[in-house]
């Protein structure tokens, strides 16, 4: 029998030590910010960083960029334009050696991009429409949605590659609030962790489907929402449990009573954290990948913020300004901010 303890409490000793390797704690104290690419015109709200480090970004101009993330230099790749029309894309996606940039008002246009040469896949016309973010499951299966039109958000989704794209009837949905709909801030309405999706909204609600958007549930969340320029801006999932969001209201950003939230059992349920104390209104929140989900970085046109508890405690790193950032690993991210694009390394 002793000799078994023995053996269990070695196995135990070893497997914790393992953990202790995976994941480290730390405290990041800096982040160090190198602009490359820059114009007085730029304007971008939706960027995306694949796992080989290529970085691509769509302008409210209608054009199409990258950045090379070893030599850190940005260039635009193309301008697209429809008819008399040129597109402010607030939504974009990265497929592999495709990508997709949608439009925000009427008419919508959502392009699919591929070797240089655009068409158009999708064209929504109609009073009120606003498309705010895009999305997808896999390669074959993508998502875009936007404002409240006759009684529910507009969703529409691809299940052949981004070719065909359907809209949702309002049966299909769960009904919406009056004027409810998303910021086109950052791209970051839409959560995905496999099959599972999360959509913030305006009033401060978190709409719900666990199977690719066939199926709709929608939660109610204590952050602000009473006026229409308040509610969830931004909103990320670690894993299937553990989500952040953060909003607030951009017109009066230092207020930061109720504009941050999180989530531990899938979105079902939401608590207020840092109430009443920084960061006030950001619009863009993301997890710092491979860190557990302990780590937070949000950021918006007055700074950026980062949390080693989960959004408990927040630390202010920077008073430069940024709409979005995505995250190469777990010290490199790359921002979009008015004017220009950077690389973000964090360190302790």
């Amino acid at each position: 029998m002793k000799k078994v303890l023995f053996v269990l409490v070695i196995a135990v000793a070893i497997l914790s030590c393992k953990r202790e390797t995976v994941f480290a704690s730390r405290d990041i104290s800096k982040v160090e910010i190198e602009r490359v690419f820059e114009d007085s015109l730029l304007n971008v709200r939706a960027l995306e960083i694949f796992t080989n480090g290529e970085i691509a970004f769509a302008t409210s101009n209608g054009q199409i960029g990258s950045v090379n993330g070893e030599l850190n230099t940005g260039s635009y790749l193309i301008n697209i334009s429809h008819d008399t029309i040129v597109p402010n894309f607030r939504s974009f996606e990265m497929r592999n050696d495709t990508n997709f940039a949608l439009s925000i008002a009427s008419p919508a246009l959502l392009f699919k991009i591929e070797k240089g040469s655009y068409r158009i896949v999708y064209k929504e016309e109609g009073e009120g429409l606003f498309y705010d973010a895009l999305s997808f499951w896999n390669d074959q299966e993508g998502i875009a949605i936007g404002d409240s039109i006759d009684g529910c958000l507009s969703v529409i989704i691809t299940r052949d590659e981004g070719e065909t794209w359907k809209k949702l009837s309002c049966d299909d949905l769960p009904k919406g609030i009056e004027n409810e709909g998303a910021f086109a801030a950052s791209d970051t309405n839409i959560s995905i962790v496999g099959d599972k999706t999360w959509i913030a909204t305006t009033a401060g609600r978190v709409y719900y489907s666990e199977d690719k958007g066939n199926i709709w549930d929608v939660f109610d969340t204590p952050i602000v929402k009473e006026k229409d320029t308040e509610g969830i801006y931004s909103i990320d999932f670690y894993d299937e449990l553990n989500g952040f969001a953060i909003g607030g209201d951009y017109t009066k950003p230092d207020n930061n009573a109720a504009n941050k939230i999180r989530t531990i059992d899938g979105g079902k349920t939401w608590e207020l954290v840092a109430q009443n104390q920084s960061p006030g209104y950001r619009s863009c929140v993301q997890y710092i990948p491979n860190r557990a989900g302990k780590e937070l970085v949000a950021i918006g046109f007055k700074g950026i913020d980062y949390s080693s508890d989960s959004g408990t405690i927040w630390k202010h790193l920077s008073d430069e300004g940024f709409y979005s950032i995505r995250f190469l690993n777990d010290s490199i991210a790359y921002a979009a901010g008015a004017g220009r694009i950077s690389k973000l390394t964090f360190r302790e």
